[in-house]
């Protein structure tokens, strides 16, 4: 017969405390957003560091810094938050998982071009759940899913992800867009990695990872980039159009981007570069069959290839 563990000596709220501490340093911002009194809130952490033992957090009248045992602590007490968060949502979803609100993380090359063909169609297919989508780039989409400020993120495979599980949604080929009066956009066989050899390719800014797989390709066409990085997928065809060089869209984005900047397309030689859009989750996530579900109706929702 197993034992039962020793009683923890610390509360989850005690652990939140410190986690808004951290985040925010300072004791009077953190206790707005915990909605307490400073004073308790102090008070509170307190008692957890003489309970651990240990010193969380430096302060004085100008700044509030973790100590280096308090940054590995408040790190483990962030993991037992988002178990913890696990643990409600589990028992919330035992009697229907697809019922209240999930909080799905979306990247911005994907969303425009996804969500009007998928909201509607998960809406009909799950009548009582609420999608909350949140649009943010990989490395903050990830960060968030970690922490457990999201329940899944739809982005691409090809980016670092870390510790998840997922189920593909689409495959999404990259497409070469050139404005009409460029010589480039005017053949219709598909461009060969030779073709773009010396060519002005504009990209997007840093933070994209789309960014990093149009230039991992650009570096083999030898071709350069452009002096403008743009900020998302619609300014940078409507840089293209006014001849400033050509670019790489995905697939997805062709139909709205190209059409509304009047651009030439043309596919790229087999093999062609591409990106897999997944649905991803936390690994041993409680809401894992729900989510599967999820990205089973936002694949019906994705385009077809032509």
């Amino acid at each position: 017969m197993s034992t039962l563990p020793p009683p923890v000596p610390f509360t989850l709220r005690q652990l939140e405390y410190a986690v808004a501490v951290a985040d925010l340093l300072s004791f009077r911002r953190a206790a707005e957003r915990c909605a307490v009194s400073q004073p308790a809130l102090s008070a509170q952490l307190a008692r957890l560091e003489e309970t651990l033992g240990v010193r969380l957090f430096e302060r004085n009248r100008r700044r509030v810094l973790p100590t280096s045992s308090g940054r590995a602590l408040v790190e483990r007490a962030r993991r037992l938050l988002r178990d913890g968060g696990d643990l409600v949502e589990a028992a919330r979803q035992a009697s229907d998982p697809l019922a209240g609100t999930l909080r799905i993380g979306i990247i911005p090359t994907v969303a425009p071009y996804l969500l009007p063909r998928s909201a509607p169609r998960l809406r009909r297919r799950f009548p009582r759940l609420t999608v909350a989508w949140v649009e943010e780039k990989t490395a903050t989409l990830v960060r968030m899913l970690e922490e457990g400020g999201l329940d899944a993120a739809l982005l691409a495979l090809e980016a670092p992800l870390g510790d998840v599980e997922h189920e593909v949604v689409g495959k999404d080929p990259f497409v070469l867009v050139a404005a009409p009066s460029d010589p480039l956009g005017a053949s219709d066989r598909p461009a060969a990695v030779e073709d773009l050899e010396g060519a002005s390719v504009l990209l997007l800014e840093d933070g994209h990872c789309l960014r990093d797989q149009a230039l991992a390709f650009c570096e083999r066409a030898e071709a350069r980039e452009g002096e403008f990085r743009a900020t998302s997928l619609a300014t940078l065809a409507q840089m293209v159009a006014s001849g400033l060089g050509v670019t790489l869209l995905p697939q997805l984005a062709v139909p709205t981007e190209a059409s509304r900047a009047r651009l030439r397309t043309r596919r790229l030689a087999r093999p062609e570069p591409f990106r897999t859009i997944a649905l991803a989750w936390r690994r041993r996530s409680p809401l894992a069959e729900a989510l599967r579900q999820v990205a089973g109706a936002l694949r019906e929702a994705y385009p077809r290839p032509d």
